[in-house]
């Protein structure tokens, strides 16, 4: 008797969500199946990684992934058109740091300027992200929603203080849209509901239940994702479908093994390619768990997780 391989089929199904405009533009979501299991089902679109650029230097970032950029981050315009000419980046993650009453707190007026240049300069999609500041990304987030009108991006994070306003943005001016809660499958769920109720499109939403670096929570955040995906696909909630967004670099690129230094810790090895690997197995685990698009930030980590990625499929 010959072996069969156990397949395992699901009622439920993952939203396909589009951004970017004509031949530029990217679908993620759409598998019907666990991550990378084509014998079990369809996986039409491959997970996504977009670039993070920010529209003021990176002075946080540690110096290993800080200089890789140091020659065009001064600029973000300048900033992005490198990633896409150079690195080839597929999508382009813009986040509105300087907007964030503890750094530059410039206005939204700015950011909507910031917004328009990098539009103008490059044709991949793009994510535009707020600071995280909940008070200020509800008027940032409005201006970029405005200024980036008709060229189909993601905006967030609407968070559960801040999404009516951010919603009726995304809305206004056709936008795909990021929905943020703190790792917590209910509260994922609540905020989708909320934000639906609205009348916003669930084909346009894509879920963020926030990422941790690895050996900072990385299992929880992996099982909240999980649970994500298979309450989508195994009871079919139709709440729990959007694509998963994971904003890796930003919380990869702040742990102690990412910036001790080498003379302290000589027995972790060399400071940079450190931080490579902690961001790529960050990103590699937050695929293998259903998240569809990622952030991140060093261009080395991006090519070996885009390396796991086509190996996968």
């Amino acid at each position: 008797m010959s072996y069969v391989v156990p397949k395992e089929s699901f009622n439920g199904k993952v939203l396909s969500v589009d951004f970017g405009k004509d031949d530029k533009a990217i679908s993620v979501g759409g598998e019907n199946c666990l991550p990378f299991l084509s014998f079990e089902g369809d996986l039409p679109n491959r997970p996504v990684i977009a670039y993070e650029i920010q529209d003021c230097p990176p002075d946080d970032w540690p110096d290993t992934v800080k200089d890789v950029y140091k020659d065009v981050s001064g600029d973000p315009v300048t900033w992005a058109k490198h990633c896409q000419d150079n690195l080839n980046a597929k999508a382009i993650a813009l986040r509105l740091v300087s907007t964030h009453p503890d750094r530059d707190n410039r206005s939204a007026e700015d950011a909507a300027k910031t917004i328009k240049d990098v539009l103008a300069a490059i044709n991949v999609p793009l994510i535009i992200l707020g600071s995280n500041h909940i008070e200020k990304d509800s008027a940032v987030l409005v201006a970029a929603a405005e200024a980036a009108s008709g060229n189909n991006c993601i905006i967030g994070k609407a968070q559960e203080g801040n999404y009516k306003t951010i919603v009726a943005a995304a809305l206004a001016h056709n936008h795909k849209l990021i929905a943020m809660s703190e790792l917590d499958i209910n509260l994922a769920k609540q905020l989708n509901i909320l934000i639906t109720q609205m009348g916003f499109d669930k084909s346009k939403l894509l879920t963020d239940p926030m990422c941790s670096a690895l050996g900072y929570g990385l299992e929880y955040t992996y099982s909240v994702m999980e649970r994500i995906r298979l309450a989508g696909l195994a009871q079919n909630d139709q709440t729990m479908q959007p694509p998963i967004l994971g904003d890796v670099g930003i919380y990869v690129w702040k742990v102690k093994e990412v910036v001790a230094p080498e003379a302290d810790l000589p027995e972790w090895g060399a400071l940079e390619e450190r931080g490579i690997a902690w961001e790529a197995v960050t990103a590699t685990s937050m695929i293998t768990s259903g998240t569809n698009l990622l952030i991140m930030r060093h261009p080395k980590a991006i090519e070996t997780v885009e390396k796991t990625i086509e190996e996968l499929t």
